[in-house]
């Protein structure tokens, strides 16, 4: 089916000042500080045997190829040289909390995304400083300067640009695209960069000869809610500079969850739901720490191919005990055949009961503001 062209929706150019900052190797970095032989060579953070798995990667490991979420075997196999140090998250969090401690002197709208990244609404900043370019330069020398470690920032009018923006000068960098650069950028934007659209989404597009921003602009609203459903809308938005959310200091937990990896695969299902009923244990108290309950509760298998895949189950009630979790993961377990042998599995629980009590209302204000 041909699509007719996309009329352009023209609304006013967005006065937010959005900052993201994310620190560079965070874990490898901290690891690196702390103990200066580290420093220079390349290094992994995670296990380096044969069931491990690489949470980090110093930049001279990343020279190699060694890339988080890569296995131990294969990160050795590409960097025979590899030093490879256990985590510890314990001290990751100390410092995540100094870095954020500076932010704070900026600006109260901070969204932490995880102990290394978060954005910043400087529209009004404590320091009354009309430049969020010179907003993040200050932070990122202070973060040096105090705690000997780099960050790299993007700095942009939505958090989605900041983001993306915050990758183009890594490591020890920074990018800002203001408004008016905003539509041109998003328009050069390879497809798979936009929020929401990974490979199988990208390949779907690609088919239909969308491999760009511009390519994107260029289908009607009625086109990509027919080939992409409720998501097409939130394309149409986005390749538009339309797609705009607030910056949440208070953001709310979407799911707790524990898995584990095993030693040797696993290929009975008896034995899984032994590993299992550990990793409910684990959850329940998770879910108790948090204060939270959930509906939907997660299968997580990880095959010995490295392929995932997920079951879900939503409940009519919330749940955070351990006996109606492993029930649920018991009849997700048994419900398909597994493939191969598997070398992890987890239990995740989502649709909690932390819901906002409060209403929060967006003010436009249309002001042309110096970036």
């Amino acid at each position: 089916m041909n699509s007719k062209p996309a009329k352009d929706v023209k609304e006013p150019l967005s006065t937010q000042k959005i900052i993201h900052v994310d620190m560079d190797a965070f874990y490898a970095s901290v690891e690196q500080l702390d103990n200066p032989e580290l420093r220079g060579k390349p290094l992994a953070v995670g296990g380096g045997g044969d069931r491990g798995v690489v949470a980090a990667a110093s930049y001279e490991a990343r020279h190699y190829g060694v890339r988080s979420a890569m296995s131990g075997v294969q990160a050795r196999r590409l960097c025979p040289g590899l030093t490879f140090v256990k985590p510890r998250f314990a001290r990751y969090k100390e410092v995540s909390h100094k870095i954020r401690a500076i932010f704070f002197e900026y600006t109260d709208l901070v969204e932490p995304l995880s102990l290394d990244e978060a954005y910043l609404d400087v529209t009004s900043n404590k320091r009354n400083h009309p430049s969020a370019t010179l907003i993040a330069r200050e932070i990122r020398q202070r973060i040096y300067d105090e705690l000997k470690l780099t960050a790299s920032a993007g700095i942009s009018n939505s958090k989605f640009v900041a983001k993306i923006a915050s990758d183009i000068n890594k490591p020890n960098g920074q990018k800002t695209i203001p408004p008016e650069e905003v539509l041109g950028f998003l328009e050069k934007l390879p497809v798979e960069k936009f929020f929401g659209i990974g490979k199988v989404t990208a390949s779907k597009m690609y088919r239909l000869g969308i491999f760009t921003g511009q390519d994107l602009k260029g289908k009607s609203l009625e086109f990509l809610k027919e080939h992409f459903k409720s998501s097409g809308e939130n394309y149409y938005k986005m390749v538009r500079g339309l797609h705009r959310s607030e910056v949440r200091p208070n953001r709310i937990q979407k799911s707790v969850a524990a898995e584990h990896t095993f030693s040797k695969n696993l290929t009975s299902e008896v034995f899984m739901m032994q590993r299992l009923e550990s990793i409910a244990e684990e959850l329940e108290s998770r879910l108790k720490r948090s204060k939270v309950s959930g509906r939907t509760i997660t299968l997580k298998i990880k095959y010995s191919d490295f392929t995932q895949q997920t079951r879900s189950k939503t409940l009519e009630e919330f749940v955070k005990d351990k006996d109606t979790l492993l029930k649920t993961v018991e009849t997700l377990l048994y419900q398909d055949k597994l493939k191969e042998s598997v070398r992890l599995l987890g239990i995740s629980v989502s649709n909690l009961d932390n819901f906002p009590n409060s209403e929060h209302k967006v003010m436009d204000v249309q002001l042309k503001l110096e970036f």
